[in-house]
């Protein structure tokens, strides 16, 4: 493939009309159209993983750059400009913000924005912006591939197996078995320091202060209350079953008046 890739052009076809899978999509002129018919186009080719060409795009071909395999060549021509309604003539801005935000974030601010009148730029200042040179081999997927010999074992590998035995007797029942490896695999865990015996029990010796002695509670123990005098109200009688809180030497206001009324006191209410 030359330089300016001229040997795409035997297979150039419209970015609309792609050749048959798997060949990529050669774009050598596009002068645009319908934004919507290339937004599919554009995300029918995403879902492919098509690889598209360009030689000189413009307008709604240039979403071609938001294909992650997509490239151009350093002769390469894409043309920037606002979409517009083909009949009115004016500005779709909603339209022309899809377009926008379809470009990398290089592109955008290389255009600063989008006018009316074309802002071209060259293959190779895409390519310097991140754009893929077409003259580039494409990268390849990479493959992660599962190693089928096992890890080597560490050391303390009888403890891994201890808990993997206790584990499997767990879930099957204590016949289940875990063969352990050769003895050639194994390695002899390092000898552990003798920790001191822990006593089964507190020493007698460890004593500690008892709390004092919780206090009587008022009215825990039922004491002789003197009968309730004829006439009480209801909400001075004490209820059925119930420890009178305060000792007998006190009583309700209202009990102390009528006792020293009847004895001749009188009481004058400020």
């Amino acid at each position: 493939m030359s330089v300016d890739g001229r040997s795409d052009r035997n297979n150039r076809v419209s970015y609309l009309e792609p050749p048959p899978m798997p060949a990529a999509v050669v774009v050598q002129k596009d002068v645009g159209g319908l934004v919507r018919a290339y937004q599919e186009r554009t995300e029918l080719y995403r879902s492919q993983n098509r690889e598209v060409r360009l030689h000189e795009c413009r307008s709604a071909c240039t979403l071609a750059l938001s294909l992650p395999n997509v490239c151009v060549y350093p002769s390469s021509t894409l043309k920037f400009h606002q979409a517009y309604n083909d009949i009115t003539k004016e500005v779709d801005y909603g339209v022309t913000s899809e377009l926008w935000s379809a470009y990398p974030q290089g592109v955008r601010e290389k255009l600063g924005t989008l006018t009316r009148k074309y802002k071209v730029l060259r293959g190779s200042e895409l390519i310097a912006l991140g754009v893929r040179n077409c003259n580039a081999p494409a990268p390849q997927p990479k493959i992660m591939i599962a190693r089928a010999t096992p890890a080597p074992a560490a050391q303390g590998g009888g403890e891994f197996l201890k808990g993997v035995q206790s584990a499997v007797e767990t879930l099957f029942g204590a016949g289940a078995k875990v063969h352990a490896a050769p003895a050639a695999s194994r390695r002899p865990a390092p000898a552990k320091p003798a920790e001191p015996a822990q006593p089964s029990t507190l020493e007698a010796s460890v004593s500690a202060p008892l709390p004092p002695p919780r206090p009587p509670m008022i009215g825990a123990v039922p004491t002789p209350q003197p009968p309730v005098p004829k006439g009480t109200p209801a909400f001075l009688t004490p209820m059925a079953g119930s420890a009178p809180i305060l000792e007998p030497r006190f009583i309700p206001l209202v009990v102390a008046r009528r006792r020293l009324a009847e004895l001749g006191f009188a009481f004058v209410g400020r």
